[in-house]
Order: structure tokens, then C-alpha cells, then sequence
């Protein structure tokens, strides 16, 4: 039996975006695109506290990116998606799409 995948709305809509940005997802440039994509806005740390779960569920992985003067010297954590990653996104999608088709099948037109 295959194990089930556990996600809150936040943590798939964050999931997503990391997918969607590729390398050049880190906290500001993932709160920006949930703010561009979903009119969702979220505070930083609230994007770093979720990305810190996904990370420890292995949705994600993250390294540390090169140091910037904008940043002062800083240097980002950037995140990737995993494989396991992406194949729970799709299973949950697809999860989605059999219940929509469903919806539609049993809803009067």
C-alpha cells in the first residue's frame, strides 16, 4: 500500500511555486510569485517556516547560493524540488482531477 501524502493548502501552494521557479527559488522570490500567481500574501518567515517542513519531509532539498552586496554579503537558500517531490504534487493533482471529474459527472448541467 502505497503511503499517503500529507500536505496542507500552504505547504502545496509553496510546493508549487519551488517547482514552478526552479533554482531561483528562495523565501522573497516564492512569497512574491504567491502573491503574483494566487493573490496570497505571506510574511517571510511564514514562507521560511514552511519550506523548513518541506525540507524535513523531503519534498524539498536546499542549498546555499553565492553571497550578494545587495544582500550585504548574504547569501541565499535556494530550493529545489525532489523527486519524491514532484511525484506527490502529481499524485495529488491527480487525486484532484478524478474527484472534478466526478463532480462533473454527478453535477445536473
Amino acid at each position: 500500500m502505497a503511503s499517503r501524502i500529507y500536505l496542507g493548502e500552504l505547504e502545496e501552494l509553496v510546493l508549487l511555486l519551488v517547482a514552478l521557479l526552479n533554482k531561483e527559488a528562495y523565501g522573497v522570490s516564492i512569497a512574491e510569485e504567491l502573491k503574483k500567481q494566487a493573490n496570497r500574501e505571506i510574511s517571510i518567515s511564514a514562507v521560511h517556516a514552511v519550506l523548513h517542513r518541506l525540507e524535513e519531509k523531503g519534498f524539498v532539498k536546499s542549498r546555499l547560493g553565492g553571497a550578494s552586496e545587495e544582500r550585504g554579503g548574504r547569501k541565499k537558500r535556494l530550493f529545489t524540488i525532489t523527486a519524491y517531490g514532484r511525484h506527490s504534487l502529481e499524485e495529488l493533482r491527480d487525486t484532484r482531477n478524478t474527484i472534478w471529474d466526478l463532480i462533473t459527472k454527478a453535477s445536473p448541467a
